[in-house]
């Protein structure tokens, strides 16, 4: 004799629940992902403009240690920066600007399916902020950036 139906199907709820929970969670992941690439990417940007404002303020034509200190502040996996002043050999009175660029960053992906595909790490592009000298060593708004 044949068991009822109900008694054939008691686990069949539970194995789709388990697929589709399994499909969710990896475009979940996925998606998350992707906020955490763009949250990166602005925060490239934000870095190269904070880190030319304190260079600019601060007239730090030899210190890029403290540029990139501060930008890693923001953004932690920062390790190569370019200081480049306008023009070349500037002091304080005759500098035009500075133009502040981040090389060499990469993207760590989390989610299973960029975990398929690639391990790798994916390059971000050259993230670059000119500004202009303005009012080297005087910030009219705060005297606690040169700090």
């Amino acid at each position: 004799m044949k068991a009822p139906l109900k008694a054939r199907q008691a686990g069949a709820t539970a194995v789709e629940f388990a697929l589709v929970l399994i499909i969710f969670l990896t475009f979940l992941l996925g998606i998350t992902d992707f906020s955490r690439m763009l949250f990166t990417w602005n925060a490239a940007n934000e870095a190269t403009r904070a880190g030319a404002r304190y260079a600019v303020v601060c007239d730090d034509t030899a210190h890029s240690g403290l540029v990139l200190a501060k930008m890693q502040a923001m953004l932690p996996q920062i390790s190569t920066i370019n200081l480049a002043w306008t023009p070349t050999g500037c002091t304080h009175a005759d500098c035009e600007g500075v133009t502040v660029t981040i090389t060499g960053l990469n993207y760590h992906w989390i989610s299973p399916i960029a975990g398929l595909v690639s391990m790798a790490a994916i390059p971000m592009p050259t993230f670059k902020t000119f500004l202009p000298r303005e009012i080297m060593r005087q910030d009219p708004n705060s005297s606690a950036i040169c700090s």
